[in-house]
């Protein structure tokens, strides 16, 4: 999967964490450390399942590092009034690009279980492809004292899920390259068409 998507999904990511520990007024320290769970945390839990030791996010470091510039940013106050600015194209830009990491990382954290020799336990692959994607997020929802945004709002671990399978289920019958553009076209398609329309599971009101 191409590495400047995995950028561009690391600093969506990571802005979303930076904007959580700054609404619950954490100091610059708060800030980049969940900025850095949000981005990196969904790859540390995959390769700890996966037995990989010390976790990649560790032994390369590259996201963990833009994560860490990202917060630092975002923490000044110039960029991060104009980041808060609730217009149209903020809002719309960080939803792509935070769809898109989506995507990726939940296609790499499966491609990241066949390369561990696991290709033939469906239900690790995409376990791991969703831990993934989602992971981070629930890590810096737990630690910000909040009930994880994946489990209330938008369709948003579901549209990980789905192209999990998806991307599962092609590699059997047409080239894994192919598999993994589909799986993050149909976890980006839905994660877009759940936030424009609102899309949610049933719950209890």
């Amino acid at each position: 999967m191409g590495f400047a998507l995995e950028i561009i999904g690391t600093i969506a990511f990571a802005i979303s964490g930076a904007f959580v520990a700054i609404n619950k007024k954490m100091d610059i320290l708060g800030v980049i450390i969940l900025a850095m769970a949000t981005a990196v945390g969904g790859g540390i839990i995959r390769d700890l399942v996966l037995g990989i030791t010390p976790p990649a996010a560790f032994t390369h470091p590259v996201y963990a590092l833009v994560s860490i510039v990202v917060a630092i940013l975002v923490f000044i106050p110039v960029i991060r009034r104009r980041l808060q600015q609730e217009t149209p194209f903020n809002t719309w830009s960080l939803r792509i690009m935070d769809s898109l990491g989506l995507g990726v990382f939940t296609i790499v954290g499966i491609g990241a279980a066949i390369t561990a020799g696991q290709g033939d336990n469906y239900f690790l692959m995409i376990f791991v492809g969703v831990v993934t994607g989602v992971g981070g997020g629930v890590l810096r929802d737990v630690m910000a004292g909040e009930v994880p945004y994946i489990f209330v709002r938008h369709f948003y671990a579901s549209s990980s899920l789905i192209g999990a399978v998806c991307f599962v289920l092609l590699i059997k019958i047409i080239p894994i390259d192919i598999a993994g553009i589909i799986g993050v076209y149909v976890i980006f398609i839905l994660r877009l068409l759940a936030a424009k329309y609102r899309w949610s599971l049933p719950r209890v009101r």
